[in-house]
């Protein structure tokens, strides 16, 4: 894997999508970002943020100066054909979600390791509107690389499709201060347990940045967590993605 990673690539697509991101969330948005202080002046940075809509990384482009990768889902099955075409146009790191996605890992650890920036949404899916735990793969690239962590907050997108003539919906990308670097040195149980808790810090970092009703299992009101039961629920625990029907992103 060394030194078959280029970082960056696609300068010229990139820019073209990235100002083509501004225009369509402008016409289509009240589009506002908060917190550009607490952007970091170079890498290497893991990027994170909750995952509501198919359209979270888009916004994640729009509101970061940086050449970002991704490393994302294989699959969009509920995503309209634009912005299915995307992720292709921009070019990502595929996560075949159910599997271990080495390959997808290895390219995100090698970008890190040329101080690069990569986004990742801890989650693993956007299969639900509030918060959910980490899977354990930011906490992995995390642990193994030492970058510092940036958190997002993303709010408002399930209200821009389908699109509403007329409406510009509310749109917020928070961005946080960015935390770690974190550390894991256990092995088998212990290492994923070690995840776990880098995980959750992940996500409280996350959590702080959007509205209370958006926290899940993390939100300080208790009727909120109770709704937010069952969607914690992975659902490629026990399938591979692209093996069967009916996946949920």
């Amino acid at each position: 894997m060394k030194n078959q990673i280029i970082y960056p690539r696609r300068v010229f697509i990139r820019r073209f999508l990235r100002s083509l991101a501004g225009f369509a969330f402008s016409l289509l948005s009240d589009f506002e970002i908060r917190g550009e202080e607490n952007l970091p002046d170079k890498g290497p940075l893991l990027v994170i943020g909750n995952h509501f809509s198919f359209i979270d990384p888009v916004a994640v482009i729009r509101a970061l100066p940086y050449p970002i990768e991704f490393v994302g889902g294989a699959e969009f099955p509920h995503a309209p054909a634009i912005v299915k075409a995307i992720p292709n146009w921009w070019g990502y790191y595929p996560v075949f979600r159910g599997t271990g996605s080495r390959f997808a890992l290895r390219a995100a650890e090698e970008i890190l390791s040329q101080d690069g920036v990569l986004g990742i949404m801890p989650e693993g899916g956007s299969w639900a509107e509030v918060l959910r735990p980490a899977r354990p793969g930011a906490a992995f690239l995390a642990s193994q690389t030492g970058a510092r962590v940036l958190p997002l907050g993303i709010s408002g997108l399930n209200d821009i499709f389908p699109i509403k003539p007329g409406k510009r919906p509310k749109a917020v990308v928070k961005i946080g201060q960015p935390v770690g670097p974190f550390t894991a040195t256990g092995k088998g149980r212990e290492r994923r347990k070690q995840l776990d808790e880098i995980g959750l810090e992940l996500m409280k970092a996350i959590a702080a940045l959007i509205p209370d009703r958006y926290r899940g299992f993390l939100a300080e009101d208790p009727e909120i967590r109770k709704l937010a039961q069952g969607t914690e629920v992975y659902p490629w625990e026990s399938l591979v993605e692209g093996e069967v029907e009916g996946e949920v992103h």
